[in-house]
């Protein structure tokens, strides 16, 4: 890979600055990837917010870049360009592709997240790019292999899923659902029904085998948790096992559970934007509102991640504790400490927002820039330095 395409030296200066959870008129400086407290060469962002980068733990909307229809797929660096590219443009500086391993198969099989964690190794990506595998419980055979794999390519980020029951009712309800979920794994109806069955009938040995994941990702230092819990039963299983991250609980008394526990609880932006869930669950603004929820997460789509920061500040939150929700608060339940935060010694991610229009117009990942675009491209290219390098 080429070395990164560091921004030359230079301070920003004029913008209200989130810092220490404080909106201030403040300055802060870039040098080869670190924010630093220098005296160097200015850029006027005047009439601009300076925030950390969104840091995304849980998108799937990748999906679509690689299978824009269930039988069409793409190559997968296409799919992750278009995905590295949209992240930049809106604010995003980390983001982990939520890619299934289930007894499914196809897009969602461990074959699928094989392949996408080999392309994604040798990919020049922008943002900083990383994978959540979302491991199906009953898919029993094949945890050494998630173990190998989980290693191999350093994933640093399982949740542990169950749709089994989903399935069925899907299935009993005689829907069209049912038939689309089997043409997205590319199965007949019968032959995802078999599927799903099979998985069933492992039930038993189920509780064992997340006991020694859970050993195992202990060993490799990787952060887990689990996705969808119904209840707080199981929120309270899985962080009995270690699985301390509650992602999107279902009802209000699985987020409670996971907040009596000290759990990180994750929910959709795509929620909050729409006023309420698409697969008629629990409100994030509700369990916002009651203080059971640290984290946003664009699910499905990444431009909901902004959109669900300005929806809450337009209902009276604070914007610092709203862009919180996209970047602070998620550094801090994956224990990263290098980002999140404006502060010298850090990673120089940051998302440039115009006061007025509250649109993205500047990126920086890692001391690189991602995305520039209106009156924040004027600004930077009047900067004698940023101009050579533009023109680099």
């Amino acid at each position: 890979m080429q070395s990164p395409a560091y921004l030359p030296p230079i301070r920003l200066t004029g913008a209200e600055l989130l810092r220490d959870g404080v909106l201030l008129r403040d300055e802060i400086g870039l040098s080869r990837g670190r924010l630093v407290d220098e005296v160097l060469p200015e850029i006027d962002l005047r009439g601009f917010f300076v925030l950390p980068g969104i840091i995304d733990l849980h998108g799937d909307g990748f999906e679509k870049q690689i299978f824009p229809r269930p039988t069409a797929p793409f190559p997968i660096a296409s799919g992750l360009a278009a995905t590295d590219r949209e992240a930049a443009a809106h604010g995003v500086t980390t983001a982990y592709l939520a890619q299934s391993w289930s007894w499914e198969g196809g897009h969602r099989g461990p074959d699928q997240a094989e392949a996408l964690l080999t392309a994604l190794r040798d990919f020049p990506a922008m943002t900083d790019l990383r994978v959540q595998i979302r491991a199906e419980t009953h898919l029993v055979d094949e945890a050494p292999r998630l173990l190998e794999v989980v290693e191999r390519f350093g994933v640093d980020y399982v949740v542990f899923n169950d749709h089994l029951e989903e399935g069925f009712q899907m299935q009993r309800a005689k829907g069209d659902g049912f038939a689309h979920w089997a043409r997205k794994a590319g199965l007949t109806e019968d032959a995802l029904l078999r599927r799903i069955e099979a998985a069933r009938a492992r039930s038993r040995d189920v509780p064992r085998c997340l006991c020694l994941l859970a050993n195992g990702f202990d060993r490799l230092g990787v952060t887990y948790g689990s996705h969808d819990d119904p209840d707080a039963e199981t929120r309270d299983f899985y962080a009995m096992i270690g699985a301390r991250i509650a992602e999107f609980p279902t009802t209000r008394k699985a987020a409670a559970a996971a907040r009596a526990t000290g759990s990180p609880i994750l929910m959709g932006a795509p929620n909050v934007v729409r006023g309420g869930s698409q697969a008629g669950n629990i409100s994030a603004a509700g369990l916002l509102r009651d203080g059971l929820c640290d984290v946003l997460v664009s699910d499905y789509h990444i431009p909901a991640l902004v959109l669900a920061v300005w929806r809450l500040v337009d209902e009276g939150m604070a914007l610092s504790a709203a862009w919180a929700l996209v970047s602070g608060n998620a550094a801090d339940a994956m224990r990263m400490r290098d980002r999140g935060r404006i502060a010298a010694g850090l990673r120089a991610d940051l998302a440039i927002v115009n006061a007025e229009t509250r649109m993205i117009e500047a990126t920086i990942a890692g001391g690189c820039l991602t995305y520039l675009s209106g009156e924040a491209a004027r600004r930077f290219l009047a900067q004698p330095q940023a101009l050579r390098l533009a023109a680099e």
